[in-house]
């Protein structure tokens, strides 16, 4: 009974503990930080506990969302509070629920404004939860939008020197995008209100109306449409060229800003290419896919070429992670089994492997209070066991075999060269490129001589710092070693995925 209770809320209790916690925060004390943040962490840990009752309970053998919950909003306007997880949003809903309290930990270091602030840490984790789990079109957008206000305070308040400018650059960008979807979500709202009769913004209904033929999209319509969409998400992404944002805000956010907007952020503009604008527009996202993997794989080589030549640590792996964004675009893009799947399985390599470089970047910003990497060198001498963590991280981030970079990386590159053996080669660069700006910043940071003598009475890894490491060090080798387990129950949704994106043909021009 209990079982089936949970089981029949589970989506609804996962998404919103972090929320009620962060209400419970307000009735703790300003001055009592150590409650707060001790408070913050049990709410963050008990909600990635939840979080494992869905992979518990996940069906693989089926492609239809599962844990649902359908109840009527506000019914004058077809609004429903509609939640469901399947094989694409399972595991990011896992990735967010094990980021936001390794997150905590790397926030001990916050003393000023500290209720605030692990309010706002709490309110992103429902936010991006809430994108994950919806649903309904207008619920998604709720949480969308929720979701920048925290994270637009964490960077502008506890952020760097440029904060101000930082956070005002991502929330304009982000805006920008969000205001297109909101116009497109309300064209297929009465969109299918005058094909169907019935006015609803639920995306499976509206999904299964056009897929069936019952709503027909004129071939102008379905490219604004797709365009509108599309443009919210590969802001999120970031895509080349709408990038600029991205780098600003990682350097001037607090680190654990960072990891979050890295590790599950990005994630959002990627999830929001599967879920919502190739199952909807399949003709304009074949007829715009070329184009598409080609500023994928443009944004490949140059994140790779521009993080090479960074001097700051934090820069580099935000360029970084400009690069391993395109290789995930690539992979939807190529419409195959192994690219799709692969897409998905780095956006999980890619929230584990670089949430785990921000929060090393982290662990020595907090003792030197700087990041430059002539600063360093000869690290391994004084802390063998961060050395020893990034070193496994590095060999993640660049693909070594047997980890988990390596996985997402093969997956999506054997899916592209089955469309386009072209875009494969080149983008098979960033691979090679990687290697080498991640190595030559791991050798310059760790190995040799110290020559700065501030670096010489560095201590090693305390307690907290291992305790925030050493769980993504499982899942690098977990992911690398047994990567069945996080394939098999992505099968069955996207060979409906693939099924929903089937080519037809339509002749394409702006017109009526």
């Amino acid at each position: 009974m209990m079982d089936a209770l949970i089981t029949n809320h589970i989506l609804t209790i996962v998404t919103f503990t972090p929320a009620i916690g962060a209400l419970l925060i307000l009735f703790f004390k300003r001055d009592h930080v150590r409650s707060i943040r001790a408070f913050a962490l049990v709410i963050t840990v008990l909600t990635f506990i939840f979080s494992l009752h869905l992979i518990a309970h996940f069906n693989s053998n089926t492609a239809d969302y599962q844990f649902s919950v359908n109840i009527p909003w506000i019914p004058s306007f077809g609004i429903s509070y509609q939640m469901g997880v399947d094989g694409i949003s399972v595991f990011l809903i896992l990735l967010t629920t094990l980021l936001t309290p390794l997150s905590i930990l790397a926030s001990y270091s916050i003393t000023g404004r500290a209720k605030e602030y692990f309010i706002f840490m709490l309110l992103l984790e429902t936010g991006v939860l809430g994108v994950f789990v919806s649903l309904d079109l207008f619920l998604f957008y709720v949480f969308w939008e929720v979701m920048l206000i925290p994270m637009y305070f964490l960077i502008g308040v506890w952020g760097g020197e440029r904060r101000i400018y930082a956070a005002m650059k991502f929330v304009l960008y982000t805006m920008i995008g969000s205001v297109l979807m909101l116009v497109a979500i309300i064209a297929l709202y009465f969109l299918h209100g005058k094909a169907m009769g019935t006015y609803t913004f639920s995306y499976p209904q509206i999904l299964s109306a056009i897929s069936s033929g019952r709503l027909l999209l004129t071939p102008s319509t379905e490219l604004y449409l797709f365009l509108a969409f599309f443009l919210a998400f590969a802001i999120k992404v970031p895509l080349f060229p709408f990038h600029t944002w991205l780098p600003d805000a990682h350097v001037e956010a607090p680190t654990a800003g960072s990891v979050m907007l890295a590790g599950v952020l990005l994630k959002m503009g990627t999830y929001g290419m599967l879920r919502f604008s190739l199952p909807l527009f399949p003709n304009v996202s074949h007829l715009f896919a070329p184009l598409i993997t080609f500023f994928a794989v443009v944004g490949i080589i140059y994140g790779a070429l521009v993080a090479m030549v960074q001097p700051d640590m934090k820069k580099l792996v935000a360029y970084s992670s400009v690069s391993h964004m395109g290789f995930i675009v690539l992979g939807i893009f190529s419409f195959t089994t192994q690219g799709m799947e692969g897409a998905i399985f780095q956006m999980l390599n890619h929230g584990v492997s670089t949430g785990a470089l921000f929060l090393i970047v982290g662990v020595i910003y907090e003792r030197r209070h700087t990041r430059l990497i002539n600063e360093f060198g000869g690290l391994a001498n004084k802390m063998p066991v961060y050395a020893a963590f990034f070193m496994i991280v590095t060999l993640s981030s660049i693909g070594l075999p047997g980890l988990n970079g390596f996985v997402g990386e093969f997956l999506i590159l054997l899916g592209t060269f089955g469309a386009n053996k072209t875009r494969a080669v080149v983008a098979a660069i960033g691979v090679i490129l990687s290697a080498v700006y991640m190595l030559w910043m791991y050798q310059r940071v760790i190995w040799g001589d110290i020559n700065n003598e501030k670096n010489a009475h560095l201590s090693d890894l305390f307690g907290r710092e291992k305790a925030m490491l050493i769980p993504l060090i499982i899942m690098i080798f977990w992911m690398g070693v047994y990567s069945g387990n996080f394939l098999r129950p992505m099968d069955a949704s996207v060979a409906r995925l693939l099924g929903q994106t089937g080519k037809h043909d339509v002749q394409y021009a702006l017109k009526p």
